[in-house]
């Protein structure tokens, strides 16, 4: 019999120890948490991520803390929320006027100028009439590290990951659901959409070195501060090293299932 070593107790001991950081005690999120944590184990995509949000025990107090590292510190990436937010069992809504997180994870520190991810869970569709920004920073027009929501009449999403010649505007009927921005080399650049495919990778790229801001939630962070505030109720977020098409597939149907598993997926 082969024994996993991650595992005492019955909990994976990442698992256990972010449900004893955030205080949670309802059952079914506790195993939501546990698969969560053996399915990104299972892909071998663990030790890519910085910081994972599962947004999970439905209070400002238990959205806080990072899967990865649930400590109560700036350096472990716990997010601080500023602003307006309402926090449920559905996940953490900003009030898209003034409401982000700031996840005090450095983009130009923290993440490799070739090999970098971000992804988003969304449940709720609201765009608005402006631009708005999933997160991430936004430095300048050539230094950028963010996923936006470009309202021009329909609904797309660009991605915009080292350089603003990287911008692609992806037609989408939804914003539900989940999406990475992902790159693994300096001239390849994707998104895994909600269905679990990956769009025609930009190829002709240059990446800039990353700004030394800390990556924001729900906003992107300038120089100015927040801004491109946005307002769909969130899920699940990461960051992390870039991944290759079959991770990130992998990644959405472990999100997906972590989900469905709380009775809130789309």
């Amino acid at each position: 019999m082969i024994i996993n070593p991650y595992v005492f107790g019955g909990f994976d001991a990442d698992a256990q120890a972010f449900i004893t950081a955030a205080g949670i005690t309802d059952n079914t999120q506790k195993t939501a948490i546990n698969t969560l944590v053996l399915d990104l184990k299972g892909y071998l995509i663990w030790t890519k991520f910085k910081a994972i949000y599962p947004f999970i025990g439905g209070t400002a107090t238990t959205h806080k803390w990072n899967l990865k590292d649930p400590q109560d510190t700036n350096a472990a990436y716990r997010l601080v929320f500023f602003g307006g937010w309402t926090h449920s069992s559905n996940g953490a809504l900003p009030n898209g006027t003034n409401g982000y997180a700031d996840t005090f994870l450095n983009a130009n520190t923290m993440l490799l100028q070739f090999s970098h991810h971000h992804s988003f869970y969304h449940n709720t569709d609201n765009i608005g009439t402006i631009n708005r920004s999933m997160g991430g920073v936004a430095s300048s027009t050539s230094n950028n590290f963010q996923t936006i929501i470009e309202n021009s009449g329909s609904r797309s999403v660009a991605r915009d990951l080292g350089y603003a010649n990287s911008i692609t505007g992806l037609s989408a009927s939804t914003l539900k659901g989940f999406r990475a921005s992902i790159r693994t080399a300096n001239n390849n650049l994707f998104q895994i959409i909600p269905n679990g495919t990956s769009n025609t990778a930009t190829t002709t790229l240059t990446v800039n070195t990353l700004p030394s801001l800390n990556c924001y939630l729900a906003a992107h962070n300038t120089l100015a501060g927040a801004g491109n505030y946005a307002a769909m109720s969130i899920a699940f977020h990461s960051i992390g090293d870039g991944l290759d098409t079959t991770e990130g597939l992998n990644l959405r149907n472990a999100v997906q299932t972590f989900n469905t598993t709380l009775g809130r997926q789309v």
